[in-house]
């Protein structure tokens, strides 16, 4: 099964694709892979062993970057991240663990800022024969969420003895980005909605300047219908009328929580894709945690992470593997036989892992 529309699958690119940029034949491509924490390596582990099942040669740039190597090099995004990061632009990322209410920042937040990741791509389907509270309707929607400014960037700061304060900060230059990013997007998938969510009701300045920026996007593309919602109410129409959208296009914060929001209709944050994209770099990541309470009991669920590998294919220009390895994950889950336990199954990381690379070996008419 293919990652969106069934009429061409896999299809996410980049506003400047690696894909453009020409490959010497026979030659691997070279991609950081960074581990991550908790359950990190375990499902970073079993992805690699996927995608070097798909006969794709990659040549991974291994890296640690966890509490361990950030406690130790005094910054949350040491050197040795930035200059493989800077040399081969495109990654792909375990969780790293963030600590609640003080600690170091949040490894993606740092990424995004320092390689200018603008745009945070989310793409959520159904998994075929995975019983959620929705699998009777068809749910394919991608969300764009702006990835560098607005609440949740993190400009805080301490106005009083017990006042704290935190920036919102909106810019024509970040909304008419990502708006344009989507409606391409768009316009490329053949998707025909796209939908701003914001609160200009009651934020009348600052996602009213959003607002205005996708309307005249959404000018420029006449053939996609362009709509807007309050992000209480896009929560509400997700969850009861998940399959009417498309293309959700948001400021930082609401597209935060409706993307979580979103994977719980179709099994959880285990199973959804994510990428964090800029105009010359990228890092397709896990979007779960690090889940330390599992960790090394080998049981974590690889799907999410080997689904964002499906996305760095396509984006590399390997379009075939990616669509070989996102069919090999939907059978595994459609025969039910190897499923982890966090969707119902009682298999380990290994026992699927095992069975989506058997299915990648199968000959291509079976």
């Amino acid at each position: 099964m293919p990652i969106l529309k069934e009429q061409n699958p896999s299809a996410i690119t980049l506003p400047t694709p690696v894909a453009e940029i020409r490959h010497p034949a026979h030659r691997p491509h070279r991609v950081v892979l960074i581990p991550g924490d908790g359950i990190g390596p375990e499902v970073a582990e079993a992805t690699v062993r996927a995608v070097e099942a798909t006969g794709i040669s990659v040549e991974w740039e291994r890296i640690e970057l966890n509490a361990k190597t950030i406690a130790e090099h005094g910054g949350v995004l040491p050197n040795t991240v930035l200059d493989a990061l800077g040399l081969f632009r495109v990654a792909l990322k375990g969780p790293v663990g963030t600590p609640i209410g003080g600690g170091f920042q949040s490894v993606n937040l740092a990424l995004r800022k320092k390689l200018n990741l603008f745009a945070n791509l989310r793409p959520v389907r159904n998994m075929p024969g995975l019983k959620t509270r929705f699998s009777d309707v068809c749910i394919d929607l991608v969300i764009f969420r702006e990835n560098t400014e607005s609440l949740y960037s993190g400009l805080e700061h301490r106005v009083a003895p017990g006042v704290v304060e935190s920036l919102k900060v909106i810019t024509r230059k970040a909304s008419l980005r990502i708006a344009k990013s989507a409606f391409a997007f768009a316009r490329r998938e053949g998707r025909r909605r796209v939908t701003a969510i914001h609160k200009a009701n009651i934020l009348k300045i600052s996602d009213g300047l959003f607002l205005r920026c996708c309307r005249r996007v959404a000018r420029e593309y006449p053939e996609i219908r362009y709509d807007e919602l309050i992000v209480d109410n896009a929560a509400m129409q997700l969850v009861t009328r998940p399959e009417t959208l498309d293309v959700l296009l948001t400021p930082n914060l609401y597209g935060d929580i409706l993307s979580d929001l979103a994977a719980g209709l179709v099994g959880g944050l285990g199973i959804v894709p994510g990428a964090n994209l800029g105009e010359t770099h990228a890092v397709f990541e896990a979007v779960h945690g690090n889940a330390p309470d599992i960790a090394g009991k080998g049981i974590a669920n690889p799907t999410g992470l080997m689904q964002s590998a499906a996305l760095l294919l396509t984006h590399l220009g390997e379009r075939t593997a990616a669509e070989r390895l996102e069919t090999a994950i939907h059978d595994v889950y459609r025969e039910a036989r190897y499923l982890t336990p966090d969707v119902g199954g009682a298999a380990s990381t290994a026992d699927f892992t095992d069975a989506v690379i058997r299915h990648l070996e199968l000959p291509a008419a079976a």
